[in-house]
């Protein structure tokens, strides 16, 4: 796993052993924050289930302002930890669970990467907390990686679906925005 572009293009993150974490393949990541460049320069970034920081750091790689990780996992908090450091960047990192970071955290956020385990079935509840507390700038996009359909809930819209292989990418936006 490595950083794609950006000022730390091709540097190699640490990563988890075993394999009970996917983290986004290279390939994957890259044409995602291809669609994503033009939003990239100054972008207020919440990664909300951070795993080893490969979204978020990309988007700091890439010209993000500030970027919040966030993940329950210990050992995925340390691995972020490890990743900042090797890359010489800052950035806050929560270890909260998803539900306590939305209540916690302060935005607005122009992204926020969801990357939730896929067995998992959140989604309607991460966008109510985002729109509740206001956290999604006006025009953000909040991009959501799951396995099975998601579908737009009440005050939200889906503006584009990445596919690939059995993962697909929602790309949500608020439908008041």
């Amino acid at each position: 796993m490595r950083i794609v572009a950006g000022k730390h293009r091709g540097r190699r993150l640490a990563e988890f052993r075993g394999s009970l974490i996917r983290p986004t393949p290279d390939r994957v990541k890259e044409s995602l924050f291809q669609i994503l460049e033009p939003r990239m320069r100054g972008a207020r970034v919440l990664d909300l289930f951070a795993g080893t920081g490969a979204l978020g750091l990309e988007a700091l790689s890439r010209g993000a302002e500030r970027v919040v990780f966030n993940d329950a996992s210990a050992e995925s908090v340390a691995l972020v930890k490890k990743n900042l450091a090797a890359l010489g960047e800052r950035a806050e990192v929560l270890g909260l669970d998803c539900a306590a970071c939305l209540a916690r955290v302060q935005g607005p956020f122009d992204l926020v990467f969801c990357d939730p385990p896929y067995r998992d079935d959140r989604c309607a509840e991460i966008l109510s907390a985002l729109m509740r507390r206001g956290l999604l700038a006006a025009g953000g996009l909040v991009l959501y990686e799951s396995e099975r359909e998601e579908i737009a809930p009440m005050g939200w819209e889906i503006c584009d679906i990445r596919r690939y292989g059995r993962t697909k990418i929602f790309f949500f936006t608020g439908s008041e925005a």
